[in-house]
């Protein structure tokens, strides 16, 4: 196949307007231009569907706005969006970026400790919620003194402070969007840590812009004029925001919202019935769904062009499946919520290398570093960074302004210029001689589990919590079908004893506060975690531990 990337990468230029709005771009462009063209598709997963139209995307989100200025929201006012695929949900963020406010997303699989943590840090003042969260969200409220209103969406109308229907018939279907400067907040997003709690990255408008040439890369030259989108990533997470919602929108197309739970046949089903030509499935998706239908083809008329999968590594098994029973050879893509979308592949214009994280997408200088943020030599294993600037020396526009509240963990992000500096990731891999990234792991005990990031911190910080817990670790485990699974160490309290029944405790406890992702598929009691001469667990001890025991068990 005929290689174009050093071309492609070569002749890129950014191009960011000063003012630049989401909204704008997403909704309100084609309301005027293409008023009846679909811009939301949804299906529940009890069968109702409904099409909506950029029209009523803008009218809705110029309700909502008139709403939620009536209730006080201004300019760079947080406001959190709690709810899964569905049209609101879209509402939501283009109501929040033409009035200059900050959206927050937060998943509807957040428990009542995840959702106040959050809450309370970012001092949101409203929160919209729909059945699938508010349980949640009530019992989180009387510990969050900034939250004013819940606004309850859908199935949750009658159960907070303001119903959406009633908020948004009573306003006007005209609103006059505020002016933003490309560098103005638009989405707070919080990503875990390992050490402390979760923080919040700080996204800009401009954000959107740099995510747009990995975009199109990794769909294969998105858009076509038939193009139809979907992706099971949550509309709450960076993957289901920045990766599938908004640049569909950006690029005036459709898109599915699912809501419902994943399963490969539901999959399959969907991307039949809306004749899906593009989607982005995490690792953990397609294996399931190559184990559930080895053949699809043979059941399922499918129009499918373009495959983009990140979150860990897609592996020769699943690509070979993509590549033969899909016709469609999958992009992996890299990327993190701080600069979305740098690394990946686009086999409609360069070979991918099975296994390879891919190549930096145009518009992104990327290299491995060391310690000293020096660029490492070619198969040299380093840090994985973004430089803040291009080839052309032109500002990448892809990068947050920084975590929330939190100085010292922006700074400590980058090398030491603030204006002429890489970014570290904190995922190691080698560069080969072509370009290509090569994935060694994480730099620090963050890890992923079924394609989900996990910070153990705040599992260990839950586990603490429970009477019978004096001390616990958080690492990954070594799983064929996910990849890695959540295992616990726990150091017991005086009085207490290591039985199954108290795991299953153990467990429910996490599971009650936290996302259910996040709790520990397996507990081990031991007499002391591993520790330095400073006081700080070794989770690297104990993740040797469990890659050993893996290792000697194949």
């Amino acid at each position: 196949m005929i290689d174009r990337y050093a071309e492609l990468h070569r002749e890129f230029r950014w191009h960011v307007p000063a003012d630049f709005n989401i909204a704008e771009v997403c909704c309100a462009r084609w309301a005027r231009d293409t008023p009846e063209a679909i811009a939301i598709r949804h299906e529940h997963e009890e069968g109702r569907q409904a099409n909506h139209t950029y029209r009523d995307l803008q009218r809705e989100a110029n309700r909502l706005s008139n709403a939620l200025k009536r209730l006080g929201v201004a300019r760079g006012d947080r406001v959190a969006i709690v709810m899964p695929q569905r049209f609101e949900t879209a509402v939501a963020h283009i109501a929040l970026y033409q009035l200059g406010a900050v959206a927050m997303p937060l998943s509807m699989l957040f428990g009542p400790e995840a959702l106040e943590y959050r809450l309370n840090d970012s001092d949101a003042r409203i929160a919209l919620v729909d059945e699938s969260g508010i349980a949640n969200l009530r019992e989180a409220r009387p510990a969050c003194p900034a939250l004013r209103t819940v606004i309850a969406v859908g199935g949750a109308q009658g159960q907070g402070d303001l119903d959406w229907t009633a908020a948004c018939e009573r306003e006007r279907a005209t609103f006059a969007a505020v002016r933003t400067a490309c560098d103005d907040a638009a989405v707070l997003i919080y990503t875990s840590g390992t050490t402390g709690p979760p923080k919040g990255a700080l996204i800009p408008h401009r954000a959107l812009i740099g995510n747009l040439s990995g975009f199109v890369a990794s769909q294969n030259w998105f858009p076509q004029d038939d193009a139809v989108f979907w992706s099971p990533a949550d509309w709450a997470w960076t993957g289901g925001l920045m990766d599938a919602l908004l640049p569909t929108l950006y690029f005036g197309r459709p898109i599915v919202g699912y809501q419902g739970r994943f399963s490969p046949e539901t999959a399959f089903g969907l991307m039949e019935r809306h004749r899906v030509t593009h989607t982005f499935l995490f690792p953990t998706a397609l294996k399931a769904m190559m184990k559930a239908v080895p053949a699809p083809r043979d059941r399922y008329a499918l129009r499918l062009r373009a495959i983009m999968s990140a979150g860990e590594a897609v592996g020769d098994a699943v690509f070979a499946w993509c590549q033969q029973a899909l016709a469609v050879p999958v992009n992996e893509m890299f990327g993190q919520t701080e600069m979305n979308y740098i690394v990946g592949n686009s086999h409609a214009q360069w070979p991918a290398r099975p296994g390879s994280m891919g190549r930096p997408y145009p518009g992104h200088r990327v290299a491995v570093i060391d310690d000293a943020g020096q660029e490492c030599p070619r198969g040299t294993p380093g840090d994985v960074a973004l430089h803040r600037r291009d080839i052309h020396g032109d500002p990448d526009p892809i990068f947050f302004l920084g975590y929330w509240k939190n100085e010292a963990a922006t700074r400590a992000k980058f090398t030491d210029d603030p204006t002429d500096s890489w970014c570290r990731t904190g995922d190691m891999a080698v560069m080969d001689a072509d370009g290509y990234l090569w994935y060694h792991g994480r730099s620090d005990d963050v890890f992923k589990a079924a394609g989900y990031r996990i910070g153990p911190s705040e599992i260990e910080n839950c586990l603490v919590k429970h009477a019978a817990v004096a001390n616990a670790a958080v690492v990954p485990k070594p799983d064929a079908e996910r990849g890695a699974v959540v295992k616990a160490f726990v150091v017991l309290a005086p009085g207490f004893a290591g039985t199954p029944a108290l795991v299953e405790v153990l467990q429910r406890h996490v599971r009650g506060k936290l996302a259910p992702y996040e709790y520990p598929k397996e507990i081990e009691f031991i007499d002391a975690l591993p520790m330095t001469t400073t006081g700080k667990v070794q989770r690297r001890v104990l993740r040797l531990q469990e890659e050993a025991r893996a290792a000697a068990q194949r």
